[in-house]
């Protein structure tokens, strides 16, 4: 019989396989794909689709990967067959017109044979009908039995990028779980029987846009083992799900729910399924950079993770469970994907937050829902028909309430219920149309908002990349939002014009301050939106009448663009030094340019270290001192990327970039202001680096001018505190450590005190201690004692009872509760933890909590309820040590 080797030794071993026969191993790329017509990465193959399509050179001639793939396309399935996922692991072969079909299919079928020990005699392959090439290697080269062989048309056996492109024929290697069938009625639809291991695609044509077929210059290969089906066959489990890839995830869930897996009905066991499987997706696509959202691939993540809590609720968990189910799927993964690992924080945060936003949510629906099934089953023309929830519901839950529509048609499902879609998508229709309605008849001079302004307004020409002043004409005035005809001197007022060189904020820069000026006119503009294609400009009429027509000079303040623009480009900079010297893979997360400072937030799963931050700020000084002019330049999105520019990740661009470049320092698409030269920024200084986010780090710093205010501060602070604590500026650190030591020993003394208090108010309570048995126990509170000395106060009074029980409970400061439990191991030994004791009293309190079986601590926010905590605790404790004292007995 073949090994059953574990998952990760059968990826580890394929790789070795083909990196013998000279193919580079690859790291997986990431889920998130550089081809923009898919949202992740789907096949194997999709990192190598622009050398296939010869739009990139190879860098190896042949290469071997283990890559990480996502399809939601069967979501439905998930679970409910042996082999459906959304996330699975792709192990591949290519090669760039190195070696073709021979190679490929003797190393195929050495490494299934020889290598992982699968036996011929179970192995089927299957061709397409018309490569007889293929057949005869099959057949001549390996020596398959023609009848086992089988020739299979070009829905199955045909692979093709799109309509037009590179093609070619394919080969597949299925696994037999039924050979006492024998070789008379061979089906490859059977899947209960047979089971595709391996695909072997053969890239050797080019369909023209005439569907006219060619040979290939280069003739490629393209293959696909699936891990998680190979180790199905090698471990000998009866479906995906069960092999160690998935079933340690399945299991930690299992013992959540108080659930055994073997013994649990088939909707649970699909319930567990769907957990484990989701649970690998999500993990991977947080660390991957993805981040939940309603939109593309963070809608896709939400939906992984509403199915994975929904799940948890049909399995009776009620309450938070996901991150140690992620934990395990971490520490399944973390030997070939370390960056789960690194990213651990960002993974566990992101699945939290989701996680009790969409509890919150589900319970909401699910009781909706259920109001529903019971109205229709209640209906008098129910009768034999089928049970449906109308579209109109349907939608109300979606639209009002945010539950969404695929929850409503699984849960709808579970209980034999169908969902009106067709009445679902009329209900959308009438809202869109409403919403348009809203645009038809509009009066410019009405009052009207915004939104509904800007379907007859044309779009804001912006001009302020090459003019700071420039005429324009007021397309529109709002006042509190509604449109009107004139505004008069002290309004304030929003304004839209036809062409302005007022930058509207956007890329994180905020908008231009100035003027708008004509005939008696003038107004005040002290912020620039951006609304769809309209630059609205924020003021305040300060002299004359502004009319809707009027002609306006628009003068934006100099100095403060001067700074925005010194802002911008030195946060282009700090990202190139944050790359060059913390870590190449850091990515924008997030900006601030304002006139007096800027802020970074970046990917980065650490702390910047004080010595890389000086490194960093030197560096970018440098490169100020250096005088690197600016290169400005709009060229198509494929070049900008070719070209090395980088992209905010999430940030949606045109097929037309605007190129910021100051060469050989830094390349971004961006389109705000920037100086021309790095010498006009002057000076740079960082004043902050914090974390804001799980995986998210920030840096404030200054430039150009605002340094210099920012050093005047300074200076202004430390003279006070020279002259306060009678010292010179360079001993002020010493003298400040020094007050801190003190202040040290202070609160030290006092913690001493409070504990010697907490002691002497404890020994007064021991003649309180109930008996039970040969036990005693003792519930008290101990007034605002802190935390830590009731820690000590209980393991004293337990040392004087002996062998027993002790809790505290206490209020140290105001809207908050303290609780400890001490148990002996005479306690312990009836099967009483404190751990758990203590957790369960704390929920009484609006809190939670546990440690070690004989002391542990907890907390809560509700002081109001500590005595009848304290109470139950009591009463839970006789109780529970009476039964156990029993059943020993």
């Amino acid at each position: 019989m073949f090994p059953a080797l574990s998952g990760a030794a059968i990826r580890q071993t394929f790789l070795d396989f083909y990196a013998q026969r000279g193919h580079q191993v690859l790291p997986s790329a990431s889920l998130v794909p550089e081809d923009p017509t898919v949202l992740l990465t789907i096949a194997g193959m999709l990192p190598f689709k622009p050398i296939f399509l010869g739009h990139r050179d190879p860098e190896y001639p042949r290469v071997t990967t283990a890559q990480k793939c996502v399809r939601t396309n069967d979501i439905e399935n998930v679970g409910r067959t042996a082999r459906h996922h959304t996330f699975f692991e792709m192990l591949g072969n290519f090669s760039f017109g190195d070696y073709f079909k021979k190679e490929a299919i003797v190393w195929a079928w050495e490494l299934v044979t020889e290598v992982f020990g699968l036996p011929p005699e179970r192995l089927v392959v299957s061709v397409f009908h018309e490569d007889e090439e293929a057949f005869a290697l099959w057949r001549d080269e390996v020596g398959i039995p023609a009848h086992r062989i089988q020739r299979l048309g070009e829905a199955d056996n045909f692979w093709a990028a799109g309509p037009t492109g590179p093609c070619g024929p394919c080969s597949e290697i299925y696994y037999d779980f039924k050979p006492e069938l024998g070789d008379e009625r061979i089906d490859l639809e059977d899947d209960s029987r047979f089971l595709e291991i391996y695909n072997l695609v053969f890239m050797e044509l080019n369909r023209d846009s005439e569907g006219r077929l060619m040979p290939l210059a280069k003739q490629n290969i393209d293959t696909g083992l699936g891990l998680e089906r190979l180790a199905q066959v090698l471990q000998g489990v009866p479906n995906n799900y069960e092999t160690d890839l998935i079933f340690p995830i399945i299991q930690t869930a299992a013992g959540i729910a108080g659930l055994n897996y073997a013994k649990a009905d088939p909707e649970q066991q699909i319930s567990l399924k769907v957990i484990g499987d989701h649970a690998r997706a999500v993990m991977h696509l947080i660390a991957d950079g993805v981040l939940p959202s309603n939109v593309d691939r963070g809608y896709v993540l939400r939906r992984l993770i509403r199915r994975m809590v929904r799940h948890g609720r049909l399995l009776g968990i009620g309450e938070p469970f996901t991150i140690p189910v992620v934990e395990t799927a971490i520490q399944l993964a973390e030997a070939a994907y370390p960056q789960v690992r690194e990213r651990e924080t960002l993974i566990k945060t992101e699945l939290q937050r989701e996680e009790e936003q969409f509890l919150k949510t589900l319970e909401r629906g699910e009781r909706l829902l259920l109001d529903l099934f019971a109205a229709v089953e209640s209906s008098p023309g129910n009768g034999g028909s089928p049970k449906q929830i109308s579209g109109a519901d349907a939608f109300k839950l979606f639209d009002t309430y945010g539950f969404p529509l695929e929850l409503t048609q699984e849960i709808a499902q579970e209980r034999g219920f169908s969902v009106d879609l067709e009445g679902f998508e009329q209900e959308m229709e009438k809202q869109r149309q409403r919403a348009r309605a809203a645009h038809q008849t509009i009066d410019l001079t009405a009052q009207g908002s915004l939104d509904e302004l800007a379907d007859f307004l044309s779009q804001t020409e912006f001009l302020g990349y090459s003019q700071s002043s420039a005429r324009g004409v007021v397309e529109a005035l709002l006042v509190e939002g509604k449109s009107v005809p004139q505004v008069e001197a002290g309004q304030a007022v929003q304004i839209v014009l036809d062409r302005t060189p007022f930058y509207a904020e956007s890329g994180g820069q905020i908008g231009d301050r100035g003027y708008l000026s004509g005939d008696g006119l003038l107004v005040r503009v002290e912020d620039v939106q951006k609304q769809g294609d309209l630059f609205v400009h924020f003021g305040r009429v300060e002299r004359g009448i502004l009319r809707v027509g009027d002609p306006v000079q628009a003068q934006i303040d100099l100095a403060c663009r001067r700074r925005a623009q010194a802002h911008h480009t030195a946060t282009h900079l700090l990202q190139a030094a944050l790359k060059k010297i913390v870590d190449p893979s850091i990515s924008q997360a997030g900006s601030l340019v304002a006139f007096d400072r800027l802020r970074f937030d970046f990917t980065l799963s650490r702390p910047v270290t004080p010595a890389e931050l000086e490194q960093v700020e030197n560096l970018v000084n440098t490169w100020i001192a250096e005088a690197h002019a600016a290169q400005v330049a709009i060229m198509p999105l494929t070049e900008a990327k070719a070209k090395g520019a980088v992209a905010m990740f999430g940030e949606k661009y045109g097929a037309e970039v605007r190129v910021i470049d100051f060469p050989g320092v830094s390349m971004e698409l961006c389109g705000g202001t920037h100086v021309n030269n790095t010498a006009e920024i002057g000076l740079f200084k960082i004043i902050a680096e914090t974390g804001v986010a799980a995986g998210i780090r920030r840096i404030e710093a200054v430039a150009g001018p605002a340094v210099l205010e920012y050093l005047n501060e300074r200076d202004k602070v430390v003279r006070e505190l020279s002259a306060h604590f009678k010292a010179k500026p360079q001993e002020l650190p010493e003298r400040v450590a020094a007050l801190q030591a003190e202040l040290k020993a202070a609160q030290k003394e006092l913690e001493e005190v409070r504990s010697q208090l907490a002691l002497l108010q404890a020994e007064r309570l021991l003649s309180a201690a109930a008996a039970v048995g040969d036990l005693k126990i003792l519930v008290a509170e101990l007034g605002s004692t802190p935390a830590e000395a009731l820690k000590t106060a209980a393991e004293h009074l337990l040392h004087k009872l002996g062998q027993g029980a002790v809790v505290l409970g206490s209020v140290p400061e105001a809207g908050k509760v303290s609780l400890v439990a001490a148990f002996s191991p005479a306690v312990q030994q009836l099967g009483l933890k404190a751990g758990s004791f203590i957790g369960e009293i704390a929920k009484l309190t609006g809190g939670g909590g546990g440690g070690r079986p004989n002391l542990a601590q907890a907390g809560g926010k509700q002081p109001e309820k500590l005595a009848e905590a304290l109470q139950a605790a009591q009463e839970r404790l006789q109780a529970e040590l009476i039964a156990a004292a029993g059943r020993s007995s």
